[in-house]
């Protein structure tokens, strides 16, 4: 078989040229009349560095992120529930403030929001708190410090958060 010579390029080509002579007048003047006397400054712009955040500030930054989701920030603006709730004592007829809003799962107060959240998030600590007592490269009594804190925190999380829904919901898991 013979060689094919390569048209595609050789058309390309020409047709870039064609283009360049093939411009409108008015453009054309356009396009070069400003520029004759007009001269484009030199501008020595430098692009600006950014420094990335350490390890620390982007965890912190996700921790608080999540404890604003969990605890139910979003609702909080959008609902606008009151901090706390009250209520009449039948006996006394005294005034008894509540903060969990008994019965309504789809309802909350601020308060019982941020508590649920902190609870969730103490829980979440406790397992980063574990995770850190299984470092190799600390002492003993450190990692026996990690260790309690973390399981201590998972419980305490747990507890007051199985304690949350049982006011919340009565009657559950019964």
């Amino acid at each position: 078989m013979a060689p094919r010579t390569d048209s595609t390029s050789t058309g390309s080509a020409m047709s870039e040229t064609s283009v360049e002579s093939s411009i409108d007048p008015l453009f054309h003047i356009l396009r070069t009349i400003p520029f004759s006397f007009l001269r484009p400054p030199r501008l020595r712009l430098k692009l600006p560095s950014f420094t990335l955040p350490s390890p620390m500030t982007v965890f912190s930054l996700i921790l608080l992120t999540y404890f604003l989701v969990i605890s139910g920030f979003i609702y909080d603006v959008i609902v606008e529930p009151p901090g706390i709730g009250s209520t009449q004592d039948p006996v006394t007829g005294a005034i008894r403030p509540v903060v969990f809003m008994s019965g309504r799962v789809n309802g909350q107060y601020i308060i019982e929001g941020l508590s649920s959240g902190f609870m969730f998030v103490m829980g979440g600590v406790g397992i980063i708190m574990l995770d850190l007592a299984l470092d190799k490269n600390r002492a003993k009594s450190v990692k026996a410090s990690y260790a309690t804190a973390g399981v201590s925190s998972i419980v305490i999380g747990y507890v007051m958060s199985m304690l949350f829904i049982r006011i919340k919901i009565p009657g559950y898991l019964h």
